[in-house]
């Protein structure tokens, strides 16, 4: 109390002095335009001739403010959502890309918001599509397509730091939208494509490589038994007949051909 009797000085206690008396030659007509409501959400901070009245502010519920001398904003401490519009931004990479968000903040020193800054709301805006530009430019375009996350976590620290003496608490940041030009588009999905075309050779190739090797261990097994090339002929007689084909191929051993053409030579 003493700090602040000296802050207004002596004028200063005088001219409260006879707001005081005015506000009881006036009662009880007077005590409506000095008692304020303020609401859950909000916080009042008070002027008095011109000075914050104490370093905290004031609210929810009933104030007195005396006429004259005293003159009070209110601050909203609810959590506001400031959209970030689309921002042209020049990757690392040199892409050129459209990037909007969202910031959701709220205030939780109402006389910081007041007192440090003109417009804490327009200026929170303005930092943020800043330090979106800052911090995208930094980045290549696959580092946005696929660290989103980490991204607006970054930005959402930057921001929480800058606006910490605005009285600004930054919950969230989110990045909304990344629109690239349509001849980038274009390219990427050949580009994509023509990697899917590339992985499915190589499956392809994989494939064949290792029917290869069943087929060479399966001639192996087939070989160390004289019976089982016939077993697997008839086998594949039997898969045929339950087709219902009309024409069934007989495969003939190759040892057979061959040793009915040694006996037609020896003949």
């Amino acid at each position: 109390i003493a700090d602040r009797r000296e802050g207004i000085g002596v004028c200063g206690w005088i001219l409260v002095s006879l707001s005081f008396l005015l506000v009881l030659i006036s009662f009880p007509i007077s005590i409506w335009a000095c008692i304020k409501v303020i609401r859950e959400y909000e916080r009042a901070v008070v002027f008095r001739l011109g000075r914050i009245l104490s370093k905290k502010a004031k609210g929810p519920g009933l104030i007195l403010v005396l006429p004259c001398t005293d003159t009070f904003i209110k601050v909203d401490l609810r959590t506001v959502t400031c959209k970030i519009p689309p921002q042209e931004i020049l990757t690392k990479d040199a892409v050129t890309t459209q990037v909007d968000g969202v910031v959701y903040y709220r205030i939780h020193s109402a006389v910081s918001a007041v007192a440090n800054v003109t417009d804490v709301h327009s200026a929170t805006s303005l930092l943020a599509q800043t330090t979106l530009r800052n911090v995208l430019g930094t980045q290549s375009l696959a580092q946005l397509l696929a660290r989103r996350e980490e991204i607006a976590h970054s930005i959402q620290a930057i921001l929480d730091s800058a606006t910490e003496q605005w009285g600004i608490k930054v919950a969230r940041v989110e990045i909304k939208d990344v629109r690239i030009p349509v001849a980038m588009q274009r390219a990427m999905a050949a580009e994509a494509e023509a990697a899917r075309e590339a992985r499915a050779k190589v499956v392809a190739a994989e494939g064949e490589m290792n029917a290869s090797k069943a087929l060479k261990q399966a001639s192996m097994v087939l070989a160390e038994s004289p019976a089982g090339p016939q077993l697997r002929y008839l086998q594949t007689l039997t898969t045929l007949a339950a087709e219902n084909n009309s024409t069934i191929v007989f495969p003939l051993p190759i040892n057979m051909l061959e040793s009915l053409g040694q006996k037609n030579r020896g003949g």
